[in-house]
């Protein structure tokens, strides 16, 4: 159903909206035939290892925004209030961490694929592809998520088909991802990055202003417990506190610094200083960003509200991730154009974080299947099987989209929980590898094993248990100023899922009195207690498990002597947790592992991978660098003429 009066989208939003997908589009058809024209694996994966600072910043933020941004964290403060925002500051807790590990870790090996580094680590290709095929599965169902939320969207206010906006979604990322590579997802993301900004500004400002101002929109939802920004509850059953929403979400999101698209960003970086400059820039944007995306909830029940018209309470919608695109299509109802602007940016979030996907999914399998497995092939065949398999993870994306259609909820906590059955072991595995210098192949193997079989058990009954009672929603806003729909309202609102209040008037109160604390374990009963742990500790659950079961199992099966450690692939944990103690002290601590000749190590390797790359150049960029060469002649001799 669309908006009251029906309110809907005229040809300048269509044009709007169209003119951001064609130059997505555009952008990639741009790099196929720019440069070397992406016909070496080394620049259509990685764009030669000479991508700048910033555009490569600006990739990394939104490549975790999408439309889980853009819906989901408006619909969790719409329904839940703002105390998500503390999981906001994770991602930059996360990425301090990235500059502390996983930059000076990942970088001087020059990989490609994150998963090489696992390979390097145990000498055995078998993990790496342990490794590799749980964090795609990982990325293909994440990316179904994404490819969801704008769809629901576009379903809310155009009632255009859900299907056939996600085939839409998939289709445009997967035309530019494919012909244009890595180069082109960076610089298409970029674009896209400043499309979401315009749509999220213009929704704030327009928002605010109908609402009343911003003074009084903070009065309505700070009256109505929107504002409940502080619980210090240790409960873990409880959804959000403090503790889960600031440990558990830094733990959890610590795992995406290493994943494989900041990998591919961080490697494509000339120089580890550069690389961190990336991770220290993107922090910080992310968390303005999502807090954006925050605000918008807040303006959106404080709109509804001075309307008195809940538009989910009332069934004008029927998902809280309705709730933007509802209130856009009403806000801007007599502004042709900025509705289209709105689903152009909505489209552009999930286009970026799919396309990064899918270049990261592609050099997964070219990387770590199709070059240690075939030989043979030159790189202008492995390229193109690069280019062809984005098409195929494109459809497997949308069929696991397909798959989630009718999950109910926040998109911020289906993601989250899923997610963490993948997100867990992997993060567990990275940190054990890095810092456990007698870390062995079958006590990585039984910690993956181990952490996804008990996180995936515990997300698929959050996610699907009919018995499990959830966290209610805060009280909704009026709806006696909803115009007639043909329905009791009184009737719906009784068999809502909302927690409402013992009065039949909605009245300011104090916000500590709408909703009572809600705890998972003493609400729920038998295997539903378990099920009711907050989503939110799921990923740190899951590496206390991995790193339990791999340990054990390390020291029954025998580890390796300290000495023969290669500490090229493992980090001091003292050095970077008590930088200050003396040299000496801290040697002690490295248990016999000769962590004092790493540096020395990795110069060499670094030495020899340097001139491997000149090898390579020399074989298959021969003709791009005679042309650079004859460009540069030319040049010249103009500038003497």
């Amino acid at each position: 159903m669309t908006a009251e009066g029906s309110a809907s989208l005229v040809l300048v939003d269509y044009i709007t909206f169209g003119s951001a997908i064609l130059i997505s589009i555009s952008i990639g058809v741009y790099f196929a035939f720019a440069g070397g024209k992406q016909k070496t694996t080394n620049e259509y994966l990685m764009g030669n290892r000479h991508m700048k600072v910033l555009p490569v910043a600006l990739s990394l933020m939104v490549t975790f925004e999408s439309s889980i941004t853009m819906l989901g964290f408006p619909a969790e403060v719409f329904v839940h209030g703002i105390m998500f925002w503390w999981a906001l500051t994770a991602f930059m807790f996360a990425n301090l961490i990235g500059i502390l590990i996983w930059v000076p870790l990942i970088h001087p090996l020059r990989v490609t694929s994150v998963f090489q580094y696992l390979e390097l680590r145990y000498k055995s290709r078998g993990m790496r592809l342990l490794g590799t095929s749980v964090a795609a599965t990982g990325t293909v169902f994440y990316m179904g998520i994404v490819l969801y939320g704008p769809a629901i969207a576009l379903e809310a206010v155009t009632e255009f088909p859900v299907w056939a906006s996600i085939v839409l979604v998939a289709s445009v990322s997967v035309i530019y991802t494919s012909i244009g590579g890595l180069k082109a997802v960076i610089w298409t993301d970029v674009f896209q990055c400043l499309v979401m900004l315009v749509g999220m500004f213009a929704v704030i400002i327009k928002g605010t202003i109908t609402a009343g101002g911003s003074a009084k929109m903070f009065e309505i939802v700070r009256d109505n417990g929107r504002l409940n920004f502080f619980n210090f509850d240790p409960d873990p059953f409880v959804r959000h506190t403090f503790w889960s929403l600031v440990i558990g979400a830094t733990t959890r999101t610590s795992g995406l610094v290493f994943n494989q698209s900041s990998v591919q960003r961080i490697s494509s970086m000339p120089t580890q200083r550069a690389a961190n400059k990336v991770l220290l820039f993107a922090g910080p944007a992310f968390l303005f960003t999502m807090s954006l995306a925050a605000f918008e909830g807040m303006i959106a029940y404080a709109y509804f509200y001075a309307k008195g018209c809940d538009p989910l309470a009332s069934k004008q919608i029927s998902n809280p991730n309705q709730v933007i695109p509802f209130m856009v299509l009403d806000i801007f109802r007599n502004l042709p154009g900025m509705s289209g602007l709105f689903l152009a940016s909505l489209f552009s979030a999930s286009l970026s974080t799919l396309s990064s996907g899918l270049a990261s999914l592609s050099a997964q399998l070219t990387e770590d299947f199709i070059k240690p497995s075939f030989k043979g092939l030159t790189d202008f065949k492995i390229t193109l099987i690069a280019k062809f398999s984005v098409i195929v993870f494109g459809a497997a994306a949308v069929a696991v989209s397909f798959m989630i259609i009718n999950i109910e909820g926040p998109i911020t906590q289906v993601t989250y929980s899923i997610l963490a059955a993948f997100g867990a072991p992997m993060t567990g595995l990275m940190f054990y590898s890095a810092y456990f210098p007698r870390a062995t192949k079958p006590g990585a193997v039984a910690g993956v094993i181990s952490s996804m079989s008990f996180i995936f058990w515990l997300s698929m009954g959050q996610s699907f248990s009919t018995t499990l009672k959830k966290t209610p929603y805060l009280p909704p806003g009026p709806t006696d100023q909803c115009p007639a729909l043909g329905f009791n309202m009184t009737s719906i609102l009784n068999n809502t899922t909302y927690l409402l209040n013992n009065t039949s008037t909605y009245t300011p109160m104090d916000h500590s009195t709408i909703s009572p604390v809600f705890s998972g374990f003493r609400e729920n009963e038998g295997i539903d207690r378990l099920y009711s742990i907050s989503y939110q500790w799921l990923g740190a659950i899951g590496i206390v498990i991995f790193l339990i079961m791999a340990s054990l199992v390390s020291l029954i099966t025998g580890r390796p002597d300290p000495a023969d450690v290669d500490v090229r692939y493992v980090l001091p944990v003292v050095d970077h947790v008590f930088p200050f103690l003396p040299k000496r002290f801290r040697k002690w601590c490295y248990g016999g592992a000769p962590f004092e000749m790493r540096q020395q190590l990795l110069d060499k390797m670094d030495k020899g991978m340097m001139d491997k790359e000149v090898i390579y150049l020399s074989k298959n960029d021969a003709e791009s660098t005679m042309l650079e060469k004859e460009k540069v002649n030319e040049e010249t001799s103009n500038s003497h003429l």
